[in-house]
């Protein structure tokens, strides 16, 4: 990075079509987006001065950049190289109407091109658009039944549309139709701070035992897992700090920490015991 630049909390990693790695971080001394090729060169930033509190980072099919504001309560959409496209949320303004959020969480993409957003910290539910940015539909109300959360806190879409939702302090993912009714839920997985799913429908998580765990070690906990997507079954797994997470075609594992680092992992760390199917190493 330029001289004098260093991450404060990094909240978010992502990486996009060209192999190019885009971190979303806290501290004010580099810009909140920076932008790295896959040997961690600094390639570009923005964003100085555009956020309250920096969440979220997911990037599209079209390699646009998206996230959540939880501090202002907006969600934004990039060009990769920087150029704001869209906004939803009033800046500044919580709400739990089609036109606000309250400190959203996470976004999602469906195979339609309708999207999703976990909101979140302030709301409890999940908020459905169109391609088009459209405001469709909402769902979920603080609790802990069937379709209610306490801290829907990342979402995830699958090839056939299906969504899982981290409901992080009730120690479960919940899974819906893309119209938001109740399929099933997961209870053994804990507090997932982060769900990630390949195009191959490959599921990754970055998780805690409970969410005490969560808030008593904040950073310095974690598990990385693979989840078969059909079961919930644990394929392999391994101790990981982390708050965020995004997997590449080659299957590297990049986690974003609210130590202030990213971490790559890559295949091949683990050749006996749980994590023998889906071993994990530190790249160099």
């Amino acid at each position: 990075m330029p001289d004098g630049w260093k991450f404060g909390r990094v909240s978010a990693v992502a990486a996009d079509s060209a192999g190019l790695v885009y971190v979303f971080h806290r501290g004010p001394k580099a810009d909140p987006i920076v932008v790295f090729d896959a040997k961690g060169k600094f390639v570009r930033s923005w964003g100085r001065g555009m956020f309250g509190s920096p969440h979220a980072l997911r990037i599209d099919k079209q390699d646009h950049v998206w996230v959540t504001d939880a501090g202002d309560h907006q969600v934004m959409e990039f060009t990769n190289e920087g150029q704001l496209l869209r906004t939803w949320g009033v800046k500044g303004k919580a709400g739990t109407d089609a036109q606000t959020f309250n400190r959203p969480t996470d976004i999602a993409f469906a195979p339609s091109g309708d999207y999703y957003v976990s909101d979140g910290y302030g709301n409890s539910r999940v908020v459905k658009f169109s391609r088009e940015g459209k405001y469709l539909r909402d769902w979920g109300k603080p609790g802990t039944g069937r379709g209610e959360f306490n801290t829907p806190h990342s979402i995830a879409v699958d090839s056939r549309g299906t969504v899982y939702v981290s409901d992080r302090e009730n120690n479960r993912i919940q899974i819906f139709d893309g119209d938001g009714k109740f399929l099933r839920e997961w209870t053994h997985l804990g507090a997932t701070q982060n769900i990630f799913i390949t195009p191959k429908d490959e599921m990754w998580i970055i998780t805690h035992r409970n969410n005490i765990e969560n808030l008593t070690y904040d950073t310095l906990a974690g598990r990385i897992m693979h989840i078969d997507l059909s079961t919930g079954k644990i394929l392999g797994a391994m101790e990981s700090p982390g708050h965020w997470l995004h997997v590449t075609p080659a299957g590297e594992i990049y986690i974003g920490s609210l130590t202030g680092n990213v971490f790559r992992w890559y295949p091949g760390w683990l050749e006996h015991g749980l994590g023998a199917q889906e071993g994990l190493r530190p790249a160099n």
